[in-house]
């Protein structure tokens, strides 16, 4: 049996989007790149963008990818992992150091404007726990990692919620692709959110359980 190639993601890659704008336009370039024999060097650098200033998450990527190369699935998650988390931390810096004149900008050209005080309030209540549910779900964690800097959260607990949500996040979207395959990729891809809000309950649940034990 001969291996698969990355130009095999084509055949098993979700639908292009159709229609106009330019959010579809990057969703179909970011398809054609799963393709690619550079696939991997663009994923770890949509992923690490996608953390503070671009549109789109890896999981467009990340799925076609595992569908070519099923073998590669944890390494592609971990490549998404550690450019996310890098990623994370110039989100911060950007929060932390030029707020005012680079994040607000970022955060309303996206339509997040205004959303930085509700997220302030969150992070008073919640604390870490917003690092882990917008992480985890397909939220805008840029929204997440600007405004911690701005806030200037604690900087290990940032990075290490930051490591183990985005390391979950992406570690099931491969786990997902890789066990289902093609068959139910249109399901999986439309129900993605669903999945991530299941997996989080499931998650913060056995925290629940486990704080009981002890």
């Amino acid at each position: 049996m001969t291996e698969s190639t990355p130009a095999a993601a084509t055949t098993a890659a979700p639908a292009k989007a159709k229609g106009g704008g330019p959010l579809r336009g990057l969703y179909n370039w970011m398809l054609k790149l799963a393709g690619s024999k550079y696939a991997e060097p663009w994923l770890f650098g949509i992923a690490f963008a996608e953390s503070s200033f671009f549109p789109i998450p890896p999981d467009v990527m990340l799925a076609p990818m595992c569908f070519a190369r099923p073998e590669r699935s944890y390494r592609y998650a971990l490549v998404c992992t550690i450019a996310s988390v890098l990623g994370a931390m110039l989100g911060y810096a950007i929060g932390y150091f030029v707020f005012e004149s680079v994040g607000q900008a970022i955060l309303n050209f996206f339509g997040y404007g205004g959303k930085e005080e509700e997220l302030r309030a969150s992070y008073a209540q919640y604390g870490v726990w917003i690092i882990f549910l917008k992480g985890l779900t397909p939220i805008p964690f840029k929204l997440v990692t600007i405004v911690s800097g701005a806030m200037a959260f604690s900087v290990p607990i940032f990075l290490a919620a930051s490591i183990v949500t985005r390391g979950l996040r992406f570690l099931l979207v491969a786990w997902l692709f890789k066990t289902f395959g093609p068959a139910l990729a249109p399901v999986i891809e439309k129900r993605i959110g669903l999945f991530m809000l299941l997996f989080l309950v499931v998650l913060i649940g056995g925290f629940i359980v486990a704080s009981q034990i002890h």
